[in-house]
């Protein structure tokens, strides 16, 4: 329904899908930051390991890692100066470039991963995989992966 001043408005069926992906979004990422906290991990701790768990050497470019996360390089500088307090990565000089850093997994980093990724998977199973059933998974992938894809474009434009 578009009005005199131009604007594009929801219609019923686009504002209650629009609210529900929000509603989906923010219930989901709080339960699983929740199923992290007796690990002591928040969901961003646990972006970061994986990153680096799956990464080559175990190892990322600081860079890198922010842009793999969304997150800004001093955010990411600060995330990551906690998780080194704690064991769980260590920085490491580039060679190759002076000014640069590597966020490097620790084995304290490795074995967290080791023992957190099963309840992290089955969490997720409970909460979102599970609701949906292999067709909803499928129906949701077609809807999100065109979305997904356009904002990864739009995010290496601007």
């Amino acid at each position: 329904m578009e009005t005199e001043n131009g604007t594009n408005w929801l219609n019923d069926e686009e504002q209650r899908a629009w609210r529900a992906h929000l509603d989906v979004s923010r219930l989901l990422m709080h339960q699983l930051e929740r199923d992290l906290q007796p690990f002591g991990l928040t969901n961003n701790d646990y972006e970061i390991l994986v990153n680096l768990s799956e990464s080559e050497d175990h190892r990322m470019r600081m860079s890198d890692l922010a842009a793999a996360t969304l997150q800004s390089k001093s955010r990411l500088s600060h995330q990551i100066t906690r998780m080194e307090t704690t064991g769980l990565v260590r920085r490491e000089n580039c060679e190759s470039d002076r000014r640069g850093l590597y966020a490097v997994l620790t084995d304290r980093g490795w074995e967290t991963m080791r023992e957190v990724a099963p309840h992290h998977v089955a969490s997720v199973r409970q909460h979102f995989i599970d609701l949906l059933g292999t067709q909803g998974i499928n129906a949701l992938y077609g809807s999100l992966a065109p979305v997904a894809d356009h904002l990864r474009t739009r995010r290496k434009i601007g």
